[in-house]
């Protein structure tokens, strides 16, 4: 008889693997920084990819930052023109330089494609998508280009995209610009870009401040996520308050 037992243990520990695995895949926590340096929460990120396993959920960081340009793994110096007084972080993120400052909506998303089951070219689509979704909601007209990641009006760039995948799991993510100077843009060429025009959802009747911008995208990262089980956290891990919802 002890084969046979061993057999319904066996299966039943399968069974309860595959379920929190599943339950997991479903899982999602959003967790909202506030405003907050970029190499604090840069490095951040890299912990969390790090140290993550098969049982850490997926998160959603929501964040603003002080002024700062930032240059991905492609990034080119010729298209930092004028940086002037603006501190300028090389980054592990693809891409060229954007800029980031008060008044952009930036959120970081740390997915664990091996267990959702996506690509990385998948998770950028469905990021596009969410904000456009969002946009759409406020009767904004934003398309994604097939060429050039990120999300326009009218040939203008509202949202830009950088992503980096390690054991993977994606970091980094969206900056989408809400209510903010956007003079800063014309230190540089945006994404690699020269001559790229900035535009923001303030002045498309769209939301007016981070918070209504950040409550308009999430709730379509939730669904196009298929996520259920959705949490809420003040703070970097380790440091935050959680409520269920």
């Amino acid at each position: 008889m002890k084969p046979q037992i061993d057999e319904v243990c066996r299966m039943h520990s399968n069974s309860t693997v595959e379920k929190s695995v599943n339950s997991l895949a479903d899982s999602l926590v959003i967790r909202q920084l506030n405003t907050m340096d970029y190499s604090q929460v840069w490095q951040a990120m890299k912990d969390f990819t790090d140290n993550r396993d098969d049982t850490t959920a997926d998160e959603l960081w929501l964040v603003e930052h002080p002024a700062v340009f930032t240059q991905g793994q492609a990034g080119k110096a010729e298209h930092l023109l004028v940086p002037g007084d603006i501190e300028v972080v090389k980054v592990d993120r693809g891409g060229q330089v954007t800029y980031h400052g008060p008044g952009q909506l930036v959120v970081y998303v740390m997915i664990n494609l091996r267990r959702k089951k996506i690509g990385v070219r998948q998770l950028v689509t469905l990021i596009e998508n969410s904000i456009v979704s969002a946009l759409t909601d406020y009767d904004i007209a934003a398309y994604a280009k097939a060429d050039a990641p990120g999300v326009y009006v009218d040939e203008k760039k509202i949202a830009s995209l950088g992503l980096r995948v390690r054991k993977g799991c994606s970091f980094h993510g969206l900056a989408m610009n809400v209510n903010m100077d956007l003079s800063p843009f014309l230190r540089i060429n945006p994404c690699g870009y020269a001559g790229l025009e900035m535009v923001q959802t303030a002045d498309l009747h769209g939301p007016k401040d981070t918070a209504s911008a950040s409550t308009a995208l999430v709730k379509h990262l939730i669904n196009l996520l298929e996520a259920n089980n959705v949490s809420y956290q003040i703070g970097l891990p380790n440091e935050n308050n959680t409520h269920h919802e």
